[in-house]
């Protein structure tokens, strides 16, 4: 398939985080109009919420991986907002606990800037819990806007 290459972050913390991950990640690759390229292993991390991290709320698993689509990004934004809801993702409290978060982080280098989707993601170049996966699956990565994926996580 040839496309768009897009980089999508996924996070747990509630429930059976490892399976919840692989499933998510077994469901991104059986998109129409998707074909998973490289996985990243889990990652756990402290919660970070609004005021900061959050040692006492559970903590993450995250990971990446990085696919080739022929969907547009609000396409692929929505399947990924679908795949959330299968796994009961509530959007109550922002950065609150949730089962499930895919974030649509990078798309072939397209800038883009609507009240659903942002691109690239605006804080990925600060969240080492994105940059350490995302190096994992490609060590070459480069995050738009920001270089290399390498020199950010090193700067953090």
């Amino acid at each position: 398939m040839s496309g768009a290459r897009a980089v999508i972050a996924l996070g747990s913390n509630l429930g059976d985080r490892e399976q919840t991950l692989l499933a998510a990640t077994r469901e991104i690759a059986d998109l129409d109009g998707v074909e998973l390229i490289a996985a990243s292993g889990a990652v756990e991390t402290v919660a970070v919420k609004p005021q900061g991290e959050d040692p006492d709320a559970p903590a993450y698993l995250n990971a990446v991986v990085i696919v080739e689509t022929s969907l547009d990004p609000l396409d692929l934004l929505h399947r990924l907002r679908e795949i959330e809801q299968r796994h009961g993702r509530v959007r109550a409290e922002r950065w609150g606990d949730r089962t499930l978060d895919l974030d649509l982080i990078d798309v072939a280098g397209v800038t883009l800037s609507t009240e659903e989707l942002t691109l690239p993601h605006p804080r990925a170049a600060e969240r080492a819990f994105v940059l350490e996966p995302w190096l994992q699956a490609d060590p070459d990565a480069r995050l738009t806007g920001h270089g290399p994926v390498r020199d950010l996580l090193e700067a953090l």
